[in-house]
């Protein structure tokens, strides 16, 4: 009984000291020993640059237009000249749309294809169609982050059908503006 009583206490004195330790209560001798004063604190390093950085955001040169765009061959057609391209493509049956890099790969893209798109259209190649398409490919762009995009159609005569420039208006509607901006050479 007494050796029963004896661990009690003992636990008991663990569990205060415990407390004591994460309790809010501030602690004066300790925080006044961490302190340095001014004259102690050295700046010198501040100015050292790591020599191998490594950029974690590159979507945030192309906003501040700093980032490269890749020029490619005077001869080259369409121009590769962009970070983000709008294509508009009609098929048969289908209207697609896609936003890719200029290296080819696709960002964010929309279809009549897609069973959420269809269901809503009377018919997925129509003018209402395109607009509707629009609107859905304004949505992903400014959800994926995408607020610019390059939009020259890849067959200039494509551009003036009256499908194309509905999807261009309801890209505009959306609040995605259909030209980047110029790059900064600094």
């Amino acid at each position: 009984l007494a050796l029963c009583s004896m661990v009690f206490v003992l636990l008991h004195a663990l569990r205060v000291r415990m407390f004591s330790a994460f309790s809010p209560a501030p602690r004066f001798a300790s925080m006044t020993a961490g302190l340095k004063t001014e004259s102690e604190v050295d700046t010198r390093e501040n100015e050292i640059v790591a020599p191998d950085f490594t950029n974690r955001n590159p979507r945030n040169l192309e906003q501040m237009a700093l980032a490269r765009k890749e020029r490619g061959w005077k001869t080259t057609w369409p121009k590769r000249e962009f970070w983000h391209r709008l294509r508009f493509e009609r098929t048969q049956h289908y209207v697609e749309a896609f936003v890719e890099r200029c290296n080819g790969d696709v960002v964010v893209s929309a279809s009549t294809r897609e069973w959420a798109i269809k269901r809503h259209l009377y018919s997925p190649r129509g003018v209402t169609a395109c607009r509707n398409l629009g609107h859905v490919m304004a949505q992903r762009c400014l959800e994926a982050g995408i607020n610019f995009v390059n939009f020259k159609a890849v067959i200039p005569w494509e551009r003036r059908c009256d499908s194309a420039s509905e999807f261009e208006k309801a890209m505009k509607e959306g609040g995605v503006v259909l030209q980047e901006p110029r790059r900064i050479y600094q």
